[in-house]
C-alpha cells in the first residue's frame, strides 16, 4: 500500500472514532475503538506493540510499547490530555527512531476538532 494512502486511511479511522465518541474519555478507550476501526478498514496492525531498546549491540526489553503500529509503517501514539506537550512529540520521535519507522502520528483525542489534536512526523 502506498505511504500516503495508508496515512489518509489511518487519519480517517481516527476522525471516525472522534466523531462518534468526542473528547473527554480515557486514552485506553480511544485506543480500543481506533484499533476496531482500523480492523474494519482491513488494515494490519499491532496493539501495544513491544519496543525493545537497542544499546551497544544489545536488544533490551525495557517495557516500552507502541500504542498502535499500522502495517509496520506508521506508529500511532495516542493521548487524551488537555494539550500536547513537547515531551509527547519527543516520545513519538524516539519510538520511531528505535523502531526504525519513518512515519508517526501523535493524536490527542481530548479536543473539540480532531485536526487540532493531530500531528504528523516523518524521519
Amino acid at each position: 500500500m502506498e505511504f500516503s494512502e495508508l496515512s489518509h486511511r489511518v487519519i480517517g479511522c481516527a476522525i471516525e472514532v472522534h466523531r462518534h465518541l468526542g473528547p473527554g474519555l480515557l486514552e485506553s478507550t480511544y485506543e480500543q475503538c481506533l484499533a476496531h476501526e482500523i480492523k474494519l478498514q482491513g488494515l494490519q496492525f499491532h496493539l501495544q506493540h513491544p519496543l525493545p531498546v537497542g544499546y551497544k549491540g544489545l536488544q533490551l526489553s525495557c517495557g516500552y510499547r507502541v500504542d498502535i503500529l499500522v502495517h509496520q509503517q506508521i506508529i500511532l501514539e495516542l493521548k487524551s490530555v488537555e494539550r500536547l506537550l513537547g515531551v509527547h512529540e519527543v516520545q513519538l520521535l524516539t519510538y520511531m527512531k528505535l523502531a526504525e519507522i519513518r512515519q508517526g502520528f501523535l493524536i490527542n483525542f481530548n479536543v473539540k476538532r480532531l485536526k487540532d489534536g493531530l500531528r504528523s512526523f516523518v524521519l
